[in-house]
């Protein structure tokens, strides 16, 4: 285990707060767009946040009234061209273990979504447990227009189950934006906040998940992806066992005194 307050990210900003971990892409004069570094870099900073003591709680934010637009047409897309398949299958794989390590990261993540969230933005969100937004915010899926498929970084798997297999096929197959309003409607969105207090909103949630049973819900985001790929009697064992685990620790303990006791139980997350 290792503490990450003082981590120093070259291709990101990187701030810890009473445990709660802050992330804002930092090219906010281009929409924040993301180059093979900040790929690389995001994947290995989420990889070791699955040992990190100090941060419980995990916000993916915008910086400049944007949150990601996507892959740089300069620095990615541009030099993409012409590559050999075997170094194109390395980037691609490079891509998809960001969302491997978001999704195995084994904290909860919150996106809070302003401007555009294009591409590989939209993938981000799609990637985070909870997601914020703005009502002006933008989400696209926009690979076919782009002349690839709509499978980029696990969005054929993942995006049906949060917005419905049909919902997912439309943005995927024609690229088209899906408005804030829509988002929110087809559950893409937990809620929409107005620019001025969407952090403010993000952070209330983020203090509210740290102030819990940490550990349960690092069990919970564990169950909630390992059972995607699970028959329902093998997820119901899967979470008996789970569960099992989460009546072993202090923090069940304190909640049962403290409702004997008819006081708030305070979690410690152990």
């Amino acid at each position: 285990m290792s503490d990450m307050a003082g981590l120093c990210p070259k291709h990101f900003l990187w701030e810890v707060s009473a445990r709660i971990a802050t992330i804002r892409l930092n090219r906010p004069d281009r929409k924040n767009p993301l180059t093979f570094e900040s790929y690389a870099e995001l994947r290995d900073t989420f990889r070791a946040l699955v040992y990190a003591r100090d941060v419980d709680v995990v916000i993916f934010a915008s910086n400049g009234g944007n949150f990601c637009s996507g892959g740089d047409v300069h620095e990615i897309i541009g030099p993409l061209i012409g590559l050999p398949m075997k170094d194109l299958l390395a980037f691609t794989r490079m891509t998809g273990d960001l969302v491997k390590a978001m999704l195995a990261c084994g904290k909860p993540i919150i996106a809070a979504v302003d401007g555009v969230a294009m591409g590989a933005g939209a993938i981000i969100a799609m990637a985070s447990d909870l997601r914020l937004a703005t009502p002006e915010a933008k989400c696209a899926f926009l690979f076919t227009r782009v002349g690839l498929a709509g499978c980029d970084m696990g969005a054929c798997a993942m995006l049906p189950r949060i917005i419905g297999q049909g919902r997912a096929a439309e943005l995927l197959y024609t690229g088209r934006t899906m408005s804030a309003v829509e988002g929110e409607r087809w559950g893409f969105w937990n809620a929409l906040h107005g620019a001025e207090v969407l952090e403010a909103e993000a952070r209330a949630l983020a203090e509210r998940l740290a102030a819990g049973p940490t550990f349960a819900h690092s069990v919970t985001k564990t169950q909630l992806n390992a059972e995607w790929n699970m028959g329902l009697e093998q997820a119901i064992e899967a979470e008996a066992q789970a569960q099992a685990i989460c009546m072993q620790t202090k923090d069940f303990e304190r909640a049962y005194r403290a409702f004997v006791a008819k006081e708030r139980p305070v979690f410690a997350g152990d």
